[in-house]
């Protein structure tokens, strides 16, 4: 039998987190004063009962309740999927009342070397991107665009291939539509090449209309095309010429950074997701755009987020938009809150609401300035909102299509995943961080082990100034980068 420390995260909370497996007659000590005694096994990063809590009484975490008690709870029993379930409802009642927010930044604001686009968009990578319109090319390309010898200032030729573009109906052909055109605006590409295969529903007369105004682009259609290879080759050759550009000093207002969650644990809401929240509001400060998503893990947080919006009509959008994915699940006759996954099971998290309340944490405190559409382009500085289910490659390409740069994505279980822009993998914990060094860029597990929140975050921010700068990130090292996208509809 030992004795633990437990992590209890609100004043009012009636769990505590635990650190370490436990044994039925350890104590768990909370502050140095509540001592509870353990009851059975409880892995680590799972709930332990402070209290005994009553057969349907709010179970407590954050200060918020994460749920109901499904039986009657004893102080020191494990608390999870066997005693405790959700008690959201389809309907959400909204409520609006705004709290400015109060933020002082601990660090001075810091420049990083960006490529400057003439769109006025600033990016960390000066890559061409080939967008295939359909999936049927997208071997040719994958097969053919390697073989292609860029110039020295063109850090790479990245094939944004996906297994979309045809076949598709109605809303379902115009998501594919968006995310592809919103894509070829992002800052770190250079230039982009967009190829058709010919008798696609999505053909390259779409995309020209969308891209109308890009600085950079070429097209091709290789059922015109004899030889595939000059094709490509030739508007390649064209797109890099006119892709030379140097780095300059640029202020952290012009930097536009994606946040992510995946694979989570119950350390995730403990230490990686406030770190990254407390560069949220450092980023934001300093007028730095901070795009979040993950819309279905934001149920049961939606009043903490409305909170933070200040306009009437952005308010409405955020409203519509978790309205719409409510609807999107119903649709398919699914049920709302079929979330966390099995893998956020066994790491300790039980229920959509305690999931979300860790999830949102990456946002920050700050203003929530804009809600966007799927595809659509950023516009305000400060936190926008995007449009996108919870899963990782459809996320996390929305983000890129928003227009983010960098993501910093925080993982407990662990993910090698990256979409087409460099990605900050965050570890919860450090078994994880030790475990998949060839993942993992950041180990957040150290607050756990008792460093200061203030110098991790000063480590924080200097590496995404550096990964900015032009210091490869692990995913970029395993040469790790692929799209999802969003699917809404039928397949003729």
């Amino acid at each position: 039998m030992g004795s633990f420390q437990g992590l209890k995260l609100g004043i009012n909370d009636t769990i505590s987190v635990t650190t370490h497996e436990l044994h039925k007659g350890d104590s768990l000590f909370i502050n140095d004063s509540l001592s509870i005694q353990i009851q059975k096994t409880i892995p680590a990063g799972h709930k332990v009962a402070l209290k005994k809590i009553e057969l349907g009484e709010n179970v407590i975490k954050y200060g918020h309740s994460i749920g109901i008690a499904t039986k009657n709870i004893e102080s020191g029993d494990w608390v999870h999927t066997h005693n405790l379930s959700t008690a959201l409802e389809v309907e959400w009642s909204s409520r609006w009342h705004y709290v400015p927010p109060q933020i002082t930044p601990p660090f001075q604001t810091k420049n990083f070397m960006g490529y400057r686009r003439s769109t006025g968009r600033v990016g960390i990578r000066n890559e061409l991107w080939v967008i295939p319109t359909v999936s049927c090319i997208n071997d040719v390309l994958r097969n053919l665009i390697p073989q292609y010898e860029a110039p020295q200032w063109v850090d790479r030729v990245r094939v944004l291939a996906h297994p979309y573009g045809c076949s598709q109906l109605g809303d379902d052909f115009e998501y594919t539509l968006r995310a592809l055109s919103g894509l070829a605006f992002n800052g770190n590409a250079a230039g982009v090449l967009v190829v058709g295969m010919g008798c696609e529903n999505l053909q390259i007369s779409y995309m020209k209309d969308r891209l109308s105004n890009h600085p950079n682009v070429e097209y091709t259609v290789l059922q015109e095309e004899t030889d595939d290879q000059e094709a490509l080759f030739s508007r390649l050759d064209l797109l890099a010429e006119r892709s030379q550009v140097l780095r300059q000093e640029c202020p952290l207002s012009d930097l536009v950074v994606g946040v992510k969650c995946g694979g989570s644990d119950a350390f995730s809401s403990i230490t990686a997701n406030p770190l990254v929240g407390l560069f949220s509001d450092y980023l934001t400060s300093w007028g730095g755009t901070l795009l979040a998503t993950e819309i279905p893990e934001m149920f049961g947080a939606e009043d903490i987020l409305t909170s933070r919006i200040e306009d009437e009509s952005v308010y409405l959008r955020f409203v519509e938009m978790i309205n719409w994915f409510k609807e999107y699940f119903t649709s398919y006759h699914q049920p709302v809150y079929e979330n966390p996954s099995p893998g956020n099971k066994e790491g300790g998290i039980t229920t959509l609401e305690e999931k979300s309340l860790g999830a949102v944490e990456k946002t920050g405190s700050g203003l929530i300035s804009d809600v966007l559409g799927y595809g659509e382009q950023y516009k305000r500085p400060g936190v926008n909102i995007v449009f996108s289910p919870g899963n990782d490659p459809v996320s996390v390409t929305s983000l890129a299509a928003s227009g983010a740069v960098l993501t910093l994505f925080t993982t407990g279980r662990g993910t090698p995943y990256s979409s087409a822009v460099p990605s900050i993998k965050i570890a919860t914990n450090t078994a994880l961080y030790n475990k998949k060094k060839n993942w993992m860029d950041f180990n957040a597990g150290r607050l756990l082990e008792g460093e200061e929140w203030q110098p991790l975050l000063g480590e924080l921010i200097d590496m995404v100034i550096n990964v900015s700068n032009g210091r490869p990130t692990c995913n970029e090292h395993l040469n790790i980068g692929e799209i999802g996208l969003f699917k809404h509809g039928v397949i003729l």
